[in-house]
């Protein structure tokens, strides 16, 4: 069987783990490609919400099994605590949870560097979650980081340990007037901490490859969005790793070959965290209106997200990056009750209109949205089994924003529970121009 591709098409936070989790009922492997404890992915289901920051948003399905790639970063304190707190909800976790070997760890030391140089940065920080994601993979290219398999001998992750905290000290010290980290303190906790996760760790890649040779379903979910990607984001207000399309194969080590769906997740507006262009941003009512309505506060963090109307330049730019062969439209319902709706779909630049996505900041920080305005509804969406029975102006919307992409429309999600989502067939799909 082939593997299905979920990606965020903008800054994240674009209700994937939702779709994630409501694709993952018939499929056989969830597994997370990059990225680390600061992605948070909202699933609700019944009465109850849990956010998932490592583990793969299939858990919650029985027969489902979750995989941690070696692209992953993982934080061992936050992805035990998850384990335990998915336990307590009575679910198994334990020969279910797959974790990559050669998946690299954070340390509490990549926590004290980010959080010093951000505050170094003060106005210019790029505005990370602090949660040591950069740093880690910042030792992991220098080669210099600590894996899963690592754990293995104690001698040698005590080794490495002492030589990694000690520069990390000095730096802390000697460049960011920082308190330094205690060694011992450290090393004793992580030699603990390979009982605990030892009955996790594996060679992922062989098992998703025999996964795939027996025939199983696998889908690969990415972290944060396209435009966050290191190389095709918003450099440098990016994170640290490719949640694009190409991170799938680096970051489980499953052949491009293999994949035969690239699903993007598209929110009916825009939004982002921490700092960087962002073109469509409204800073009056109507942005105020869709944070308020739409819940937009970070899931990891806590913090307010920026607001603004869809950005189609940008979703035809991660479109192209990425060849989603369809699209999930999230949060459509927050929607309702506006009169007006803008999409944007050119840019103004030195007098002169484009449609090209400047990936570039100094450019993208210029750029002057065109917009396309649409008629808005009232009517609730929730309701609705299909998409004839949306009101006419959603169906509008939505036609407006495939025909502008040139990639079906295949989901619609109209609010946080399982089922408040549209599957549109393929027969039944508005027709793509």
């Amino acid at each position: 069987m082939p593997v299905t591709v979920v990606i965020g098409s903008q800054w994240g936070d674009e209700g994937k783990g939702k779709i994630v989790d409501l694709l993952s009922e018939d499929l056989d492997v969830v597994a997370r490609y990059q990225g680390g404890a600061n992605a948070g992915h909202t699933i609700c289901w019944d009465d109850q919400e849990f956010v998932l920051h490592l583990v793969p948003s299939g858990i919650f399905h029985d027969n489902t099994t979750c995989v941690i790639g070696n692209g992953v970063v993982i934080d061992p304190v936050a992805v035990m605590d998850e384990i335990k707190t998915i336990q307590d909800l009575g679910y198994d976790v334990e020969g279910r949870l797959l974790i990559s070997h050669n998946a690299h760890l954070i340390m509490p030391y990549h926590k004290a560097v980010e959080q010093a140089r951000e505050r170094l940065r003060d106005a210019d920080a790029i505005g990370t979650t602090g949660r040591g994601i950069g740093p880690a993979y910042m030792d992991k290219f220098a080669r210099t980081g600590i894996r899963m398999v690592d754990l293995l001998d104690r001698d040698t992750l005590r080794a490495k340990l002492t030589h990694a905290i000690e520069a990390k000290n000095n730096l802390l010290r000697s460049v960011y007037g920082a308190e330094e980290l205690n060694v011992d303190a450290i090393v004793d906790e992580y030699v603990e901490f390979d009982r605990l996760v030892d009955p996790y760790v594996t060679d992922t890649t062989q098992y998703l490859n025999r996964a795939l040779a027996e025939g199983k379903h696998v889908l690969a979910e990415g972290a944060q969005g396209s435009l966050l990607d290191v190389d095709f984001g918003t450099y440098p207000y990016v994170t640290s790793s490719h949640p694009t399309v190409g991170g799938c194969c680096t970051g489980l080590g499953v052949p491009p070959t293999e994949i035969n769906r690239v699903i993007g997740i598209v929110k009916a507006y825009s939004t982002r965290v921490g700092n960087g262009p962002f073109p469509t941003e409204l800073d009056d009512e109507a942005g105020e209106r869709l944070r308020s309505v739409g819940h937009e506060f970070g899931a990891t963090t806590g913090r307010p997200r920026r607001c603004g109307w869809l950005d189609l330049v940008a979703l035809r730019y991660t479109a192209q990056v990425n060849g989603f062969t369809d699209i999930a439209v999230t949060k459509l319902d927050v929607l309702t009750g506006m009169d007006e709706l803008k999409v944007a779909t050119t840019y103004r630049y030195n007098g002169k209109e484009s449609a090209r996505f400047p990936s570039e900041t100094q450019t993208l920080e210029k750029v002057e949205p065109q917009y396309e305005t649409l008629h808005g509804w009232t009517a609730d969406l929730r309701q609705a089994t299909s998409f004839e029975e949306l009101p006419t102006n959603a169906q509008d919307y939505l036609t407006f924003v495939q025909d502008f992409l040139g990639v079906r429309i295949s989901l619609v999600s109209m609010g946080p529970k399982r089922t408040q989502t549209i599957t549109v067939p393929p027969a039944d799909a508005p027709v793509v121009a």
